[in-house]
């Protein structure tokens, strides 16, 4: 728990994802290619502590384990909280602070 909230807080747009989930690549994407923010990708699958902090990032509440999205420290959620975002308008809201100028 204390790797996932130590990394969140490091970056300001972090996605955990893991290397063979299509939709944590899609999230990805949407964030580089659509709206032009550079997040901080953390592969659990890639890291020693992966099955730890995929069972914190549960434990947050978060629907599925992986993709998991923090902005400004503070937890998104998954595919679904960052879609439903995206569609009313708010996501760009949030990354302002993270998007070039």
């Amino acid at each position: 728990m204390d790797k996932v909230r130590r990394l969140a807080t490091e970056h300001g747009v972090v996605i955990f994802s893991k290397s063979t989930c299509c939709l944590c690549y899609a999230v990805t994407i949407l964030f580089q290619d659509q709206l032009g923010v550079s997040p901080y990708v953390h592969e659990i699958d890639h890291d020693p502590e992966g099955k730890e902090m995929e069972k914190a990032l549960l434990r947050m509440s978060c629907n599925a384990s992986v993709p998991a999205v923090f902005i400004g420290g503070k937890l998104v959620g998954s595919t679904n909280e960052v879609m439903s975002l995206h569609l009313k308008g708010s996501l760009i809201q949030l990354l302002k602070p993270y998007m070039p100028n």
